[in-house]
């Protein structure tokens, strides 16, 4: 007989429940909540797991969370989650860091591989049943910009090194010698570094500090060769300048995974530029990928029910 602790589990959800989850059900008593019903529902709750990784709505309820130990997000980014109550708390926060790492620096490989091949263009005439002979870009010996130090960008990282490409980065902190990145300039060095790059791809977390950091001015001092990826926050970019820059020729294109507005309004601008690649918030996902979050949690209550280290804690302190 199985005496192990029961525990009360929430699970946040939108439109769409997390699939699979019948190894969970079998070992918690599972409370399925919507954003609105989630302070009835996380009162005695044990733990919490975030699926819809874009409700805030635990700080509304927080007042009623009066058994809560653990909250599992998932997907790698909490600092929109994180609220002060929380943050002072001794409830541990684990996150699903790791999942998308690998599929996001594929797509990352596949976009800048799409640019440097003129891809695009041989979609279009194929449709239009257009032969009509060009020359592409070499890719090796292209230098590419990893804005941000993370997980991800250390992925795209050792991706685009691996077909030639030399990598550089800006971050918090600047070094040199880093396993994946070699050149680490600060991010007060943004400017100067994204004068010198074919590639700028941005990675990074959203926070005040890197709110609008690619505008006009950092734009100016792009080469007009050169070729901008978005695949961390839409506000990293203040797109208007970006789709102004890109009229005018001043960098040579773009490609948006993630928009301010999603879906992008039909009116965008960006709609209608041939030098940019548009794709509807899906870098990371690849078959299997709500599975594979679903597992990440139930791997990490069995740790939880039977008193185990959780993994993928997060530092709370440092979150910004």
């Amino acid at each position: 007989m199985d005496t192990r602790h029961r525990p009360t589990v929430v699970v946040l959800h939108g439109t769409d429940r997390p699939p699979g989850m019948a190894q969970i059900e079998a070992r918690a008593t599972i409370r399925y909540a919507t954003p609105e019903s989630l302070p009835d529902a996380v009162a005695g709750a044990e733990a919490l797991f975030l699926w819809d990784t874009r409700a805030t709505a635990l700080a509304t309820a927080w007042a009623t969370a009066d058994a809560l130990r653990w909250v599992h997000v998932a997907g790698p980014a909490v600092a929109h989650l994180l609220f002060p109550a929380l943050r002072e708390s001794d409830v541990v926060l684990t996150n699903s860091a790791g999942v998308f790492d690998e599929p996001m620096a594929e797509y990352v490989l596949g976009l800048v591989l799409a640019f440097a091949k003129d891809l695009p263009t041989t979609l279009r005439d194929q449709q239009r049943r257009r032969l009509r002979h060009r020359e592409t870009e070499r890719l090796a010996g292209s230098r590419a910009l990893l804005v941000g130090t993370g997980p991800i960008a250390r992925a795209i990282a050792r991706q685009l090194t691996a077909v030639g490409v030399r990598v550089s980065a800006v971050g918090p902190v600047g070094r040199t010698g880093d396993p994946d990145f070699g050149l680490v300039a600060p991010m007060s060095g943004l400017r100067a570094a994204v004068a010198e790059h074919d590639w700028v791809v941005l990675a990074a977390a959203l926070s005040a500090h890197t709110k609008g950091l690619v505008d006009a001015d950092l734009l100016r001092s792009m080469r007009p060769t050169a070729r901008l990826i978005n695949i961390g926050r839409a506000g990293l970019v203040v797109t208007a300048d970006l789709a102004n820059a890109l009229d005018r020729g001043q960098l040579a294109g773009a490609a948006f995974d993630v928009f301010a507005d999603e879906p992008l309004p039909a009116t965008s601008p960006l709609w209608d530029m041939p030098n940019v690649l548009i794709s509807p918030h899906m870098s990371g996902d690849v078959v299997g990928w709500r599975e594979e979050l679903v597992r990440r949690f139930a791997d990490n209550l069995a740790n939880f029910t039977a008193g185990r280290p959780l993994t993928n804690v997060v530092d709370k302190s440092r979150v910004r």
